[in-house]
């Protein structure tokens, strides 16, 4: 059955026009047309920016940064996973939950601020939902700590959630940290995918 599963969702994959389309257009994943509708909606990058890609790998959302934010913004990309190389982004390899790495990206930072975060990270599946939401959960609640850490007062934030128990909590948590927190599902998101997106604007002052 798992088997039968895989399958399909590769056959779906291939046939997928966002996967189409990344491949003509020259982008690592499908997701960065999220992110891209992220931006056209809530204009979260300028030029010059500073930015912290959380779970970066394979790097679509790397990619998009590096774009907007042109030859003198910055981006820090950190996944688990390795990634491959690409100008402009600096890519620290680690679990950005320990010590050693957020140690290792504001030894980085070397006192820069961060403009914005954004994080389209998520868990490995086990298929038991209660299970997956709860890892999902556990994820994005140490992302917004991370962010609250490193972002400058009226920076950004971006996350990829899953819709279940403990998002309307996240959701409370974050309005008590931006000025501004909003729900998108970005047309490259799968009808059928619990998955949306919690933009963060405005970081308060601590």
């Amino acid at each position: 059955m798992a088997k039968q599963k895989n399958n399909q969702w590769m056959q779906r994959h291939v046939k997928d026009n966002f996967v189409k389309q990344a491949q003509n257009d020259g982008y690592r994943s499908r997701a960065a047309y999220k992110l891209l509708e992220l931006n056209d909606k809530d204009k979260l990058f300028k030029p010059g920016m500073c930015v912290v890609d959380i779970g970066a790998a394979p790097g679509g959302w790397s990619q998009v940064a590096a774009m907007m934010v042109g030859d003198k913004g910055r981006i820090i990309a950190l996944d688990i996973l390795p990634m491959d190389s690409f100008a402009q982004v600096e890519f620290i390899q680690g679990d950005f939950t320990e010590d050693s790495v957020f140690k290792t990206l504001m030894d980085t930072l070397n006192g820069q601020a961060v403009d914005l975060v954004i994080c389209d990270i998520a868990p490995n599946i086990s298929g038991v939902r209660l299970v997956d939401q709860s890892k999902a959960m556990y994820l994005v609640e140490l992302a917004l700590d991370f962010a609250q850490q490193v972002l400058k007062p009226g920076g950004n934030f971006a996350v990829k959630v899953f819709e279940g128990e403990g998002l309307d909590e996240f959701r409370q948590t974050a309005r008590g940290m931006f000025s501004k927190v909003l729900n998108r599902k970005p047309k490259a998101s799968r009808d059928e995918s619990r998955e949306l997106y919690i933009v963060g604007k405005g970081r308060l002052n601590s």
